[in-house]
């Protein structure tokens, strides 16, 4: 048996490179450690094989090089107003990358306690 929810909620996702860094560590590992401190009710890291940005470089895991930069996907499903509230702490932490915000339906399954 399980517990059902369905409702509107705001999906984000947060485009970066494998290789940004924020104070010395990796610029995803920072954002979810973030939004879990902030108790985001979940968070996603998505690692592409391939893709580029603004600079039309092309990343893809098939090149053998030293240092990869392929892309990262992190995606959070949450209240608008939350989303909204941590926005400037991404805007200082995020130098190079795409957010997107969109509303989405959002059906969950949890198991009855």
């Amino acid at each position: 048996m399980h517990e059902r929810f369905e409702g509107e909620r705001t999906l984000m996702r947060i485009h970066i490179g494998e290789s940004d860094r924020w104070h010395g560590k990796p610029l995803y590992e920072a954002i979810v450690e973030l939004l879990r401190h902030e108790h985001f009710s979940g968070v996603t890291v998505l690692r592409g094989v391939g893709g580029y940005g603004s600079s039309s470089i092309y990343h893809t895991e098939k090149v053998l090089r030293l240092s990869q930069d392929l892309p990262i996907v992190i995606e959070v499903v949450e209240y608008t107003e939350r989303i909204e509230q941590i926005l400037p702490r991404l805007d200082e932490m995020i130098e190079g990358g795409l957010l997107t915000l969109e509303k989405v339906r959002v059906i969950l399954y949890r198991p009855k306690k």
